[in-house]
């Protein structure tokens, strides 16, 4: 059942507008906006564009402010038990939305859909439910319920098949300097405050573009390096080590044997002077 307990459209706010709830709710807060905004990401702000929409849990931390002279957005807080609401595939962290216009009629549906039932003012485009018996009233309306399915259907879909491609370059770009630079101290967390993106919408892009996690990558693309290393040059497997970014040889040698199947000596071992195998 979803709970419908505030929503509104076109809400507009000066340049000095900051939204700062640090407890979060303890229902769900969905926002869609019409124009940039900053907002705070795993402790970084960090401005998005117009035509994000952005989901927080109940008990999320919430912060967004305007970033421009003006903003203005569209917002629902609710609670649900639906599957469709519980496993959205991302929270915490903005997306944006392919058909900002659609999402925008559904949110004024919503509005006047719940004013309507509860017979709440519409006035300055917000309506909710003012007892608990007219909130009752309003979640038994099932055309509330089918207008947020179809908005978190859309939602999901922008998620799914259209967020990752705003971000393709951006992947390609930091796959070749991992790539080139496979010793410097990647972190998930350095990758993703490179690409202002959350850790885990990052680690959902990666897998999604490269069919291999982001860490899963840096080390391979490590080993590769070792790889040619220990083939075409003399340097010891201490110096080898350390050229592919691994503080602790011991470290580095559980690795290769984990992922090539042998240890980096037998592995010098089994090639000839041309770094092909000899066996």
């Amino acid at each position: 059942m979803n709970y419908i307990h505030f929503t509104g459209y076109d809400a507009q706010h000066t340049a000095d507008f900051v939204f700062d709830i640090a407890e979060g709710y303890d229902c769900y807060l969905l926002l869609i906006t019409h124009t940039p905004a900053r907002f705070c990401i795993n402790g970084a702000i960090e401005e998005y564009p117009a035509h994000c929409a952005m989901l927080y849990p109940p008990h999320t931390p919430i912060w967004y402010s305007a970033c421009t002279d003006f903003y203005s957005d569209d917002w629902i807080r609710f609670s649900s038990d639906e599957t469709f609401v519980r496993n959205f595939p991302l929270t915490t962290c903005p997306f944006q939305i392919s058909d900002p216009e659609y999402c925008h009629n559904l949110m004024q549906l919503l509005t006047w859909e719940t004013s309507l039932w509860t017979g709440t003012s519409r006035m300055y485009h917000y309506a909710k439910a003012e007892d608990a018996a007219a909130q009752t009233d309003a979640n038994d309306n099932p055309t509330i319920s089918y207008l947020l399915r179809i908005l978190f259907l859309k939602l999901r879909d922008d998620v799914l098949h259209h967020a990752a491609s705003s971000h393709d370059h951006e992947l390609l770009m930091l796959r070749r300097q991992i790539s080139n630079n496979p010793q410097f101290p990647w972190s998930v967390r350095e990758m993703a405050r490179q690409l202002h993106l959350s850790m885990g919408h990052l680690q959902m892009l990666y897998k999604r573009q490269f069919d291999i996690s982001c860490m899963d990558d840096v080390i391979d693309l490590r080993l590769r390096k070792a790889k040619d290393l220990l083939a075409y040059t003399e340097h010891s497997i201490s110096e080898i080590s350390e050229q592919c970014g691994y503080k602790n040889i011991e470290h580095f040698c559980r690795q290769f044997h984990k992922n090539i199947g042998i240890t980096p000596g037998k592995y010098r071992k089994s090639l000839d002077a041309n770094g092909l195998k000899k066996f």
